[in-house]
């Protein structure tokens, strides 16, 4: 990647996103934050400029810079990205350590943030814009689908099926052939024995739902 990059998002994932486009020896522009409070400061060196809406910051994504977003909240993210698609008709890219283990035969989508020590394995797909926190392992055969997190740890065996926007935290193992249904929340630590529906929230060894 020749261009520098612009991080939409200056909290704890813009910070990472900042080491792993460090890890590539890509340059980081400079980042844009919602976060009044955090303009005109620095992050090691780099400079928080504005709001990310600031079409007078934006206008550089494109012929001068690439952007990525930044942030883990899925509403303000696929937000941010919506203005983006629609304003500079840019999709924001990948953000993919340096030391991430990665199998020829992974694929996946854009703006999509995996962090260092992930190991994907092979024929696995993940789509848009995910977040894949340090040592997350997941298994031959994957299918992950849009604005998915999975927190640091996580085991994701194979042929495991997630839905659009799920949540996995830290720690959680899913056995070989779970889906997981668009919008479920599994907390830290669990062990998925069994399919998910849909916006279900689980916990514990094994998981089970929490009403």
């Amino acid at each position: 990647m020749e261009k520098p990059v612009l991080i939409l998002g200056a909290g704890p994932v813009g910070k990472s996103a900042m080491e792993i486009f460090n890890s590539n020896k890509v340059l980081v522009y400079g980042f844009l934050d919602d976060n009044e409070e955090l303009h005109d400061s620095q992050i090691d060196e780099v400079s928080v400029l504005g709001f990310t809406d600031e079409e007078s910051l934006l206008q550089i994504i494109g012929d001068e810079c690439e952007a990525f977003v930044a942030v883990d909240e899925n509403e303000i993210r696929k937000s941010i990205v919506s203005n983006l698609v629609k304003n500079r008709k840019m999709m924001p890219i990948n953000a993919i350590h340096s030391n991430v283990i990665m199998a020829e035969s992974a694929n996946f989508g854009h703006g999509n943030f995996i962090n260092a020590g992930v190991i994907l394995g092979s024929n696995i797909k993940v789509g848009n814009h995910c977040l894949l926190h340090a040592r997350v392992a997941i298994d031959q055969g994957v299918r992950i689908g849009n604005y998915v997190q999975i927190g640091v740890g996580a085991n994701i065996n194979n042929g495991v099926i997630i839905e659009d926007e799920v949540f996995i935290g830290s720690g959680v193992t899913v056995v070989a052939g779970i889906k997981i249904g668009k919008g479920a929340r599994i907390g830290a630590g669990s062990v998925v024995v069994s399919h998910v529906k849909e916006n279900a929230v689980l916990f514990g060894n094994p998981a089970s739902e929490v009403k």
